[in-house]
């Protein structure tokens, strides 16, 4: 165990977008050797998968104009821009805390709803499932001054109405009933106590004076030098803040390491051996900080330097399109536990897979990485066409591999 000088050394390197590929990595090069015990690789079918993404770009963008992958995409659903007034009038710093504020809230609340549930949104009347419809109901959720303990100011979340709120509330706001049933809300409900209580223990990143979600953009905009902030700067900001809320599974020396599985394939010789880290959530919360930090003057770089999402839509192309088949019949005729090794291995190769085929998208498209990052392949792209694939093959548009979710992973 000689990598690592420190357990805390170790924790660091486990938070980083580096070590997230360097694990997958270990783990799609098992599935090169056909080792692994879940999944095999077809690599004849890189090449039909990258043009059925560029496929579904160009339906979506045909002019190749693509917007990052954030959670802002999901407030516009149904061609309705529902963010765009939001903190009209306010001074650009103080709008982008309240955008922090609302995003950051909206992501946390972005696992899994379950084929069953909708939100019907009172303004349109439209029926809202899954990411859509989570989106919209967090909007209005944050909108109602629910999350602000201050009803002078509504458009916040504060940590005060964070750590009181409970389920029933957050159930009342989703329209959860029996019959509109939506995965996870307990765990939804404690995940945003537990955020609550982050705010308070962390007054060198969230104000020490009526802490909010908000002050993260005031810790970044401190990071920036000659107005670029370097995109690992916000994951690490997200994990450092946010990371004592997340349940506990995996903990190195006492510390909570958050969204990071075991895998044989990712076995080394050191006191991280074994561990694939991902940070879903946290990463789709840095590509979704992207846009108030550009609207508030910040130029984000490094953006490839994040890593694809291992979550259900990029992960379920790939089992969809045959690029990944499953070697035994209860890898899709059983329901998993995140921390699974089918899962753990299923998000691996997933991360691994999706940065090669974006290699594969901008050579046919003839872009370099930077007309073509990363965060534009994942919203044109992949998670697009992963929802479009499902929605071709089941009639409720699932994912081919069935999750047990408590909230707070996918």
């Amino acid at each position: 165990m000689t990598r690592f000088a420190s357990p805390a050394e170790a924790i660091a390197w486990l938070r980083t977008p580096a070590a997230i590929r360097a694990r997958c990595g270990l783990v799609l090069a098992a599935a090169e050797r056909d080792e692994l015990r879940h999944f095999a690789l077809d690599g004849a079918c890189l090449e039909p998968t990258a043009d059925y993404v560029i496929d579904t770009i160009r339906a979506n963008y045909p002019n190749l104009e693509i917007p990052y992958h954030s959670r802002w995409r999901h407030f516009s659903t149904g061609g309705h821009d529902r963010a765009a007034a939001l903190g009209a009038g306010l001074a650009r710093d103080e709008l982008a805390r309240t955008r922090f504020d609302l995003v950051v809230v909206s992501v946390l609340l972005d696992a899994g709803a379950g084929d069953a549930w909708r939100y019907r949104e009172p303004a349109t009347a439209g029926a809202y499932a899954r990411s859509e419809g989570l989106a919209l109901a967090s909007l209005d959720l944050f909108r109602s001054g629910a999350l602000s303990a201050d009803r002078e100011r509504p458009l916040r979340a504060d940590a005060q109405a964070l750590i009181q709120l409970d389920e029933r509330a957050l159930g009342d706001a989703f329209q959860v009933s029996p019959e509109n049933p939506l995965v996870g809300l307990a765990g939804r409900c404690r995940l945003l106590n537990r955020l609550g209580e982050a705010l308070l223990a962390k007054p060198e990143i969230f104000g020490a004076d009526r802490p909010r979600i908000g002050g993260l953009f005031d810790h970044l905009a401190r990071q920036a030098r000659d107005g670029r902030l370097p995109a690992p700067a916000i994951l690490a900001a997200v994990l450092e803040g946010l990371g004592d809320i997340w349940p506990g599974r995996i903990a190195l020396a006492g510390v909570n390491l958050g969204d990071v599985g075991r895998h044989p394939g990712a076995a080394t010789d050191d006191l991280t051996s074994g561990l694939v880290p991902f940070h879903k959530l946290s990463q789709w919360l840095a590509y979704s900080l992207i846009e108030p930090l550009e609207a508030a003057g910040i130029v984000v770089t490094g953006l490839d330097q994040l890593t694809a999402l291992a979550e259900y839509r990029n992960g379920g192309l790939l089992i969809d399109l045959g690029l990944l088949r499953p070697k035994h019949a209860a890898v899709l005729g059983q329901a998993h536990a995140g921390s699974s090794e089918v899962v753990v291995e299923w998000r691996a190769l997933t991360i691994a897979l999706i940065d090669l085929l974006a290699e594969r998208i901008r050579a046919k498209l003839d872009l370099t990485p930077d007309q073509l990052p990363l965060a534009k392949v994942l919203e044109g792209g992949t998670w697009a066409a992963g929802r479009r694939i499902a929605c071709e093959l089941r009639q409720a548009g699932g994912p081919p591999l069935q999750l047990l979710s408590d909230g707070t992973l996918f």
